[in-house]
């Protein structure tokens, strides 16, 4: 498959061989003009020389003439008979040894007109090279002003098509530059009548889109929200058939029963967490993660490696505390041997041992209800709700397999956005 061509390409070309082949057109045609009128300069400066030195010679009998009666021609006074009775100082007997036809004719490298009169006819030849030398002397002078403007103009037409394509650049740009889940309006100015309407339509689409996704979102929590209070009342009364009901099959049963509702509740409470991290946006605080994450990995039982000074990050407390609670809880599921650690520089590293995730699915991890295959190992949720906190908030989430320095297990990534982390460099 080619490559998209270039609007700003294909303008600049086809307007600078367009001006090309027109120029290209008009010299040839100023050339064919130019020509036809230096002929009929030089052919009427020879009738009207004939005009003047035939009565002339006439009336002089066989004494002879001055030697050019004009500079750039020759001729020669025949009787009759053809015989030479007059000629010019500079005519050749080569030039005039082939009697040429009354009117104007062309005779080898020179250009002839004969006049008769009184049974004499006069015989002026203007040489070729002279018309010649005077074409390419005046082609000259048309063509090497139009060598030195023709690259200007071709230069001007790419300098302006440029300039009239920037607000498409700038369009462009806009467009290239949103977060696929930023659906506000495009305010790009200066576009012309043509892309107005391209743009127009973009965010007639993106406000459709939001209406539908928030309709989406609004529904997955709302649904969720509405599950909570049927499924704790329900998880109750099996709680209470547990306590009263002796040990045997019914026991069992409502064990099963209770373990399936804890899975639903956790379930429910994870698309809770996702409606809102996919709907709200989460800059705007800032959280110490140190503190953060000693309180969520202690919910696990676990020591995080953290350093000594406080480590602010730009995002929400409560989204920061999601997104670890969410990144230990995978690791404690999926593995074994879990190990979080904070970065001076605001990197969280949670790790685990386990299987290698192979590289093809590591990119679907983030995806919603992926469990690598399995249905009981977690809700399949909590990968994509750190991913979408993530992208609100601008971290950078990268997810490793298998552990940098080990032959096993895996390892999620979480970075800071690059302002904060480059100004922390500094």
């Amino acid at each position: 498959m080619t490559g998209a061509r270039s609007l700003r390409r294909d303008l600049a070309l086809g307007l600078g061989a367009g001006l090309t082949v027109l120029w290209i057109l008009a010299m040839l045609g100023a050339s064919l003009i130019m020509h036809e009128e230096l002929d009929e300069v030089y052919d009427s400066l020879m009738e009207e020389t004939a005009d003047r030195l035939l009565p002339l010679a006439l009336g002089r009998g066989t004494e002879n003439l001055p030697p050019q009666a004009e500079a750039l021609l020759t001729w020669v006074l025949r009787d009759t008979t053809g015989a030479v009775l007059l000629r010019s100082g500079e005519a050749e007997d080569a030039t005039f040894a082939t009697p040429a036809p009354d009117g104007f004719s062309t005779l080898g490298d020179h250009r002839h007109f004969v006049r008769s009169l009184n049974g004499r006819s006069l015989d002026i030849a203007s040489p070729l090279q002279e018309r010649r030398e005077a074409m390419r002397g005046v082609m000259t002078a048309l063509l090497l002003p139009a060598l030195i403007l023709l690259p200007l103009c071709l230069l001007g037409i790419v300098w302006f098509t440029n300039t009239r394509l920037c607000p498409v650049a700038a369009l462009s740009a806009e467009v290239a530059g949103r977060h696929p889940d930023d659906l506000r309006p495009l305010a790009t100015s200066g576009l012309q009548s043509e892309i107005v309407p391209v743009r127009d339509e973009m965010n007639r689409l993106m406000a459709s889109l939001s209406r539908t996704l928030d309709a989406e979102r609004a529904f997955s929590a709302n649904a969720a929200h509405e599950l909570r209070t049927p499924i704790a009342a329900t998880l109750a009364h099996v709680q209470m058939l547990l306590a009263e009901a002796p040990d045997g099959p019914l026991h069992d049963r409502a064990r099963v029963v209770e373990d399936e509702l804890k899975r639903v509740t956790r379930l429910v409470e994870k698309i809770l967490q996702l409606a809102r991290a996919e709907h709200a946006a989460v800059g705007g605080a800032t959280a110490d993660a140190r503190a953060v994450l000693r309180l969520v990995a202690g919910d696990f039982g676990l020591y995080p490696d953290l350093p000594d000074d406080p480590v602010p990050l730009p995002i929400d407390t409560d989204a920061f505390a999601i997104m670890a609670r969410n990144l230990i809880e995978n690791a404690v599921t999926h593995g074994q041997e879990v190990e979080v650690a904070l970065s001076p520089d605001s990197v969280l590293r949670v790790a685990n041992g386990g299987q290698v995730v192979p590289a093809a699915d590591l990119a679907r991890l983030t995806q919603r209800f992926e469990r690598m295959g399995t249905r009981n190992a977690g809700s399949g949720l909590g990968l994509a709700i750190v991913a979408a906190i993530a992208r609100n908030a601008g971290f950078g989430l990268e997810l490793l397999s298998p552990r940098p320095g080990r032959p096993d297990g895996f390892m999620a990534v979480l970075r800071p956005p690059q302002p904060a982390a480059s100004v922390q460099a500094d």
